[in-house]
């Protein structure tokens, strides 16, 4: 794809994310429930199996506008994963034959079936001229295949194989392009990409129509002679444009670094506009909607036998398990506490304003100042007994909230999302207060009307709130007289400062 080499390559390192978004969850082996059902994202299915499932289709459309001359050429490079199917096999005592099984053990080393999936790319190039008011199609055909991989033991002898099949796959690009309306003459670009794979059997299932699908499929677009306009935040005269594009299964967004415009990533997750790696990632942990810290610290909790099953699952949970087992301590520190934006303020400004402390929306909170590191590092329980959540408590509106109490809950409009609005006005039970290493005061809560409370209690799952966010139904205990946590000063409320 004969584009700038450098927005190219910046523009991969998000589409590789794209491409295994979901490919294998933590604890990233076949046995976890959640590694059962897989590849969530940009699944074109063969048409085949629209009579199982529709809501799986074989194609999907990006429509996106360009300012560009007509001799412009227009690159496209379709990338997606192909599901190959890896077996491990043994030497059968009885015939000396290779056989099947679930699990080779081989020198205290796992081997296990699984499947796998290769990375594809198909390329397309055309001048703008010849594609206006028409179509261009480009076929393409993967043919299916089979590979073997020898396995031998500690002396050098042959003692089993992974085997690897695929299917064939058939599909097309498709270019269109014509002038859109207004004074400015913006070209709308349209990109199809569509599954025509015919399955030589009927498919019984989802994992069968796997078999012959393009999973996690998406595109880069690029136009050297072009710019692309934002489909998020498009200019005034093109906002009547971009609502009239039709995109299906996938949304695109400008790529590459800021001043990148003649670059286009068409997602089937919707990003914003200039998407970005974090600079504090270590690796890709297949799940960019987890935090990595988070993520990080779980996977180095799993014991030797669930790492020794990842590392048999999947190459790629192998790579990963070594690459975090290996991880410096710098490197999870450098996971914690990233700031993208600060605000800046004259020097000796207070912290509040005069008064009180105020909301979280009235004010922008100063960055906490790092003076010194602990010499306990601050994941460890044992770093500050001077936290309990079980017996700590916070004095909301006069009222004195616990481990016990009863709350109403009441989230924030600014901080809540669609779920928790169901949970307006609901009573909860509070099961901790908690205190982050940045000093905030969270309480951990159960809804009483919740069915599943105790197993959610007993799994360590509960609802977190701020203490604005709740309203105390009635005092967790006998009223006592102010401790440390009040004389230290002001807890923010519903209504204010108390």
């Amino acid at each position: 794809m004969s584009l700038n080499c450098a927005h190219l390559d910046h523009a991969r390192r998000v589409a590789d994310a794209v491409l295994y978004e979901g490919y294998l969850l933590y604890p990233y082996h076949k046995e976890a429930q959640k590694n059962q059902v897989r590849f969530q994202f940009g699944v074109l299915m063969p048409p085949a199996y629209a009579e199982i499932d529709a809501s799986e289709q074989p194609a999907s459309q990006t429509e996106c506008l360009l300012e560009c001359p007509d001799d412009a050429q227009v690159h496209v490079l379709v990338r997606f994963l192909h599901l190959q199917r890896r077996s491990a096999q043994s030497i059968s005592p009885d015939t000396g034959e290779m056989e099947d099984v679930g699990t080779l053990y081989l020198d205290g080393i796992e081997y296990s079936s699984w499947d796998e999936a290769a990375e594809r790319e198909q390329g397309a190039t055309a001048v703008v001229s010849a594609l206006l008011g028409q179509d261009m199609n480009l076929q393409f055909h993967i043919g299916s295949g089979e590979a073997a991989e020898d396995l031998t033991d500690a002396r050098g002898r042959r003692a089993g194989r992974l085997v690897r099949r695929w299917t064939g796959l058939d599909g097309t690009i498709s270019l269109h392009a014509e002038r859109a309306g207004g004074p400015y003459g913006a070209l709308r670009l349209r990109l199809r990409i569509e599954n025509h794979t015919a399955p030589g059997t009927a498919l019984l299932g989802r994992d069968d129509g796997l078999r012959h699908s393009m999973i996690a499929a998406h595109a880069l677009l690029g136009v050297p002679d072009g710019t692309f306009l934002s489909m998020t935040d498009p200019p005034e005269w093109a906002a009547a444009e971009v609502a009239a594009c039709a995109n299906i299964g996938t949304w695109p967004v400008l790529a590459g670094p800021q001043d990148c415009r003649d670059l286009m990533l068409s997602s089937p997750v919707i990003l914003y506009d200039h998407p970005e790696i974090a600079a504090e990632s270590a690796g890709d942990l297949f799940d960019a909607t987890e935090i990595d810290e988070i993520l990080t610290l779980r996977t180095l909790a799993l014991t030797d036998a669930e790492k020794r099953q990842a590392r048999a699952t999947d190459p790629r949970a192998a790579e990963l398990m070594d690459r975090l087992d290996d991880m410096p301590p710098q490197m999870l520190e450098r996971m914690h506490g990233a700031i993208r934006y600060l605000r800046s303020a004259p020097a000796g400004a207070a912290a509040f304003p005069a008064g009180g402390q105020g909301h979280d929306d009235e004010i922008d909170w100063p960055a906490p100042q790092i003076t010194d590191r602990p010499s306990v590092p601050w994941w460890d329980p044992g770093s500050d007994t001077s936290v309990s959540p079980e017996t700590d408590h916070i004095v909301i509106d006069g009222v004195r909230v616990a481990r016990g109490s009863r709350v109403l809950m009441r989230p924030g409009t600014r901080r809540a999302d669609a779920q928790d609005l169901f949970l307006v006005g609901r009573q909860a039970l509070v099961e901790a207060v908690l205190h982050d290493v940045d000093g905030h005061v969270h309480l951990a809560v159960t809804p009483e009307d919740d069915p599943a409370a105790d197993l959610q209690r007993n799994h360590g799952r509960f609802l977190y709130f701020a203490p604005d966010e709740v309203e105390p139904m009635e005092p967790a205990g006998p009223s006592s007289p102010a401790g440390p946590d009040e004389a230290a000063g002001p807890v923010e409320s519903k209504e204010g400062t108390t």
